[in-house]
């Protein structure tokens, strides 16, 4: 047994480090839905498109819960196109490096809920939407944050040391 890990050191490492392909997939996801957006032509055209954020925006409003937003949304689609795709990308880089993670799944959450009340609202049956399942996703990390192998744990043990 010298050189090899227990059975309760094994359970112990995959109760520790759980989230951590939830973390993975979950930043990568978000960092390459902002990039795609930010580099499709079709995303920042404007209503004319029938690809654009403006005129998916204009789709779903009608049969969306929250239909009254959107018309906010709709006032400066390439602006709030362009936010969104940087909140995007802000909570990818910081969910995946773990830095500020519960603040960043928190932003994760709202994201996949504001399209999930657009978007997938009018899926039916709902399971077949994947913005749920997104928002469910990141409920773990908003309860436990990124305590392990991140710049939130590095940042704490840093302050740690100070002390």
């Amino acid at each position: 047994m010298g050189g090899t890990l227990s059975r309760k050191r094994l359970k112990e490492l995959g109760t520790t480090y759980a989230l951590l392909p939830l973390r993975v997939f979950l930043g990568v996801t978000f960092v390459y839905a902002a990039l795609y957006k930010l580099t499709d032509t079709h995303y920042l055209a404007g209503l004319s498109d029938p690809l654009s954020f403006a005129s998916m925006t204009q789709g779903v409003k009608v049969g969306s819960p929250i239909g009254p937003l959107l018309d906010l949304a709709l006032k400066a689609p390439t602006a709030f196109a362009v936010a969104f795709a940087i909140g995007e990308l802000a909570v990818g880089l910081g969910i995946f490096f773990g830095l500020l993670g519960r603040v960043a799944a928190f932003g994760g959450a709202l994201l996949n809920l504001s399209l999930f009340l657009t978007v997938s609202w009018q899926t039916y049956p709902y399971f077949l939407g994947n913005d749920l399942i997104y928002l469910m996703a990141w409920l773990p990390l908003i309860l436990a944050g990124t305590p392990y192998l991140s710049l939130d744990s590095w940042l704490a043990s840093r302050r740690g040391a100070r002390l």
